[in-house]
């Protein structure tokens, strides 16, 4: 490789330039250029760069310490070599000195010698070039990474601004939201407080932080242990806070969310929870059941009196009446009798709502109460040639602990709706499941089926139907059963596909009890 660099060789004696330009093109040197005069060397310099100068120093005009001094300034990194006879040896020494040459070698020179200090001398040559070549990438490195700094620093400037503007937003967001909010531990302990929370518990964030919120907070316990057990939002809809101040229980709402983490501590989280006091809405609520309870209430008594006068006058104990005529009260008395059992319904309504209505639980034969539900449906069922199958898991021997009378309710809603809406000719069935204890029931049937938007609506108040096919009812059934669902701590629900049917289930948790048959 080093073969092919450009070597410089002067000198005023022919002979030697001859004899020079022998020995470097047997060894291969390929890139040579040969001067008798320093002045001719330097104007080829000046428009070849060459990696290697050997120089005599005895030449007119111009001696080998001022030829090398030029060739310096022109080319500072190149290598350079002096030929000097014996008696030159002080000079040369001065060549080292002040021109800084890289070798100086005497007259006569072993050949193998001067090969080796001209290999010598191109691969210092290709080195300081190298060096220099990295020295300038270096600089340009550093200079950018300057440029990188200053944008850097501009953008962390920028940045940090941004933070804390966003952080003063969140801030006054926190502190003059209306809800209370609160940050806890995963093991419940109060981290944060804001100054709504503050007023609802009546102790300032340096009491509260270091507590369990447990002890603040009154709701069912087994839905305060979702709160850090789940790593997922959790809603409490009918709890209270304890004001410390004057000792009362203040109904909230409160959303429960984990704060996402990190990923560096993914076993710490915290939660985020949102107070809302809604003693207000509560107390609205109230104001609004009582009066609808009083109205329907005294509804009831002249509807019983309208209805037994009009069977008075079916019955024949106010006189004969016509055909004609007893069409017209039979239709009069079924709007007046239905009308009672909307009355009916809101009240039954109400007694769950306001917490007045208290279940009488009894433990009973699953199997003979199902088949008593379906007894009062039978009639319907084979008028619209729909089959209804029972189907047990392994709970054809299992007794249950209820209402007896408040789960029939749900049990013949459920079976109602599925005839309601399944064609003639249809199918239902009716599956218990035991699951650790826990009564789930589904009520299956194949038809019409419910839009997915609609499943969402079917639990609330006066919620009729769906939007595809409406029903003459109250709407009141789905919600009464949600009700009595959930007093016996259970939990209602509804799966649908449109035009392959739905499927209602609830479940009754810790009810179930399997007997043993004795073979």
């Amino acid at each position: 490789m080093y073969k092919s660099k450009r070597i410089v060789v002067v000198d005023d004696e022919q002979i030697m330039l001859s004899t020079l330009k022998m020995l470097l093109e047997l060894e291969g040197f390929t890139n040579t250029a040969y001067f008798n005069k320093p002045q001719d060397a330097l104007s080829d310099i000046k428009e070849n760069t060459p990696d290697l100068i050997l120089s005599d120093f005895m030449m007119p005009d111009m001696n080998g310490i001022e030829f090398l001094s030029e060739v310096k300034n022109l080319c500072p990194d190149v290598s350079m070599i002096l030929l000097t006879g014996y008696a030159d040896k002080e000079n040369a020494i001065k060549a080292i000195n002040e021109v800084g040459i890289y070798k100086y070698i005497e007259k006569p020179w072993d050949n193998e010698d001067l090969l080796i200090s001209i290999r010598n001398g191109l691969e210092r040559s290709g080195l300081i070039g190298e060096l220099n070549n990295k020295i300038e990438e270096l600089s340009q490195a550093k200079s950018q990474l300057e440029k990188y700094s200053h944008s850097l620093e501009e953008i962390v400037m920028q940045k940090t601004a941004d933070l804390v503007e966003s952080n003063t937003k969140l801030s006054a967001i926190i502190n003059y939201c209306a809800d209370g909010i609160v940050i806890v531990s995963s093991d419940a302990q109060i981290v944060q407080a804001n100054p709504a929370f503050e007023n609802i518990t009546g102790l300032s964030e340096k009491l509260l932080t270091g507590k369990s919120l447990k002890d603040f907070i009154v709701s069912d316990e087994k839905q305060l242990r979702k709160i850090t057990n789940e790593k997922k939002e959790v809603l409490l809809r009918d709890a209270a806070v304890k004001n410390c101040i004057n000792d009362k229980n203040i109904p909230v709402e409160i959303n429960f969310a984990p704060i996402p983490s990190d990923g560096k501590n993914s076993a710490l989280i915290n939660y985020v929870g949102v107070v809302r006091n809604v003693s207000l809405q509560k107390e609205m609520e109230r104001l609004r059941d009582d009066f609808i309870a009083t109205l329907t209430h005294d509804l009831r008594t002249p509807l019983l009196a309208a209805i037994q006068t009009l069977q008075f006058f079916l019955d024949g104990t106010l006189g004969d009446v016509c055909e004609r005529q007893k069409t017209l009260l039979e239709t009069m008395k079924k709007s007046n009798e239905d009308m009672l059992g909307l009355v009916n319904a809101l009240l039954e309504v109400y007694k769950y709502e306001s917490g007045k209505l208290n279940l009488c639980k009894t433990t009973f034969s699953l199997k003979q109460f199902l088949e008593e539900c379906l007894a009062q449906i039978k009639a319907l069922a084979e008028k619209k040639q729909i089959e209804i199958n029972l189907l047990y898991d392994d709970t054809e021997n299992a007794q249950v602990t209820a209402d007896r009378n408040e789960l029939r309710r749900v049990v013949l809603n459920l079976c109602g709706n599925a005839l309601n809406h399944t064609n003639q000719g249809g199918k239902i069935e009716v599956e218990t499941l035991n699951k650790e204890g826990d009564l789930i029931l589904n009520v299956k049937d194949n038809g019409i089926g419910i839009p997915k938007d609609d499943l969402k609506k079917l639990f609330k108040r006066f919620s009729q139907g769906t939007s595809r096919k409406r029903s003459a009812g109250t709407g009141l059934g789905l919600y009464l059963s949600r009700q009595i669902v959930e007093a016996h701590n259970g939990k209602i629900w509804a799966e649908s596909k449109v035009g392959k049917g739905s499927v209602f289930s609830f479940v009754i948790p810790e009810s179930l009890k399997i007997q043993q048959t004795v073979k």
